[in-house]
């Protein structure tokens, strides 16, 4: 760790314990914000984990009919079903503050047309496994649409914990020990010079008292003669 150079006065003593004050107070404060930072990301992390898991389920089951469907349908017949959409889904995208972070939020509002079921073809000329499969794709729809604004979340908490990190070490490790060692080094300096200071003082006093002493000595000398 390099030491910072500093001028051993009282005045740079006073601003570099200042800073020391200000620097401690500002790790405190980061940590508290890392460790919410922490407890919010894992919050997410579990709600995405637990909402993936459901979503591997129903969307395994959603392969699982289109390839009945595939088996049993004319692929033509597929192809023309599933050429228009039969429903129209509205994304508004929103912000949303935690800790200092603007994360997504995403709201998914879906119209079904009305003129076909909702399914975007008619009934007459495709199997049950077809039918179903659109219906299952589109109520996982809007859970799709909030995995993808939990996972976002959780990149921009991870990005912001691993800034907030190297802040925190940046202080624990660099700054606050430079500080105390330069506020320790300038204490100890003036502490010497204020020892060098008083054993000046003790030597002149001493020389005055012997240069009175003389000077007594002489008087009286001459008192004597």
């Amino acid at each position: 760790m390099a030491e910072i150079k500093v001028n051993p006065t009282r005045m740079e003593l006073k601003k570099l314990k200042g800073r020391l004050a200000t620097a401690r107070r500002g790790h405190k404060l980061l940590k508290d914000k890392r460790d919410e930072l922490m407890r919010q990301f894992l919050d997410v992390v579990r709600e995405a984990k637990t909402l993936r898991e459901e979503l591997c389920i129903q969307l395994g089951s959603v392969y699982t009919s289109f390839e009945s469907a595939a088996a049993l349908m004319d692929p033509r017949m597929m192809t023309e079903a599933l050429m228009l959409p039969g429903v129209q889904g509205e994304l508004t995208v929103g912000r949303k503050n935690i800790m200092s972070v603007n994360v997504p939020v995403f709201q998914y509002e879906a119209a079904r047309a009305s003129d076909t079921g909702g399914a975007g073809y008619g009934y007459a000329f495709t199997s049950g496994e077809l039918d179903g499969a659109v219906e299952q794709i589109c109520a996982a729809s809007a859970q799709l649409v909030h995995l993808a604004q939990l996972e976002k979340t959780a990149t921009l908490l991870c990005d912001e914990i691993e800034k907030t990190r190297r802040r925190v070490n940046a202080l624990e490790y660099i700054m606050i020990p430079q500080y105390e060692a330069g506020v320790k080094t300038i204490s100890m300096k003036l502490d010497e010079n204020e020892r060098g200071a008083q054993t000046r003082l003790m030597k002149v006093k001493d020389m005055m008292i012997r240069a009175q002493l003389a000077q007594k000595r002489g008087a009286r000398d001459e008192d004597e003669e």
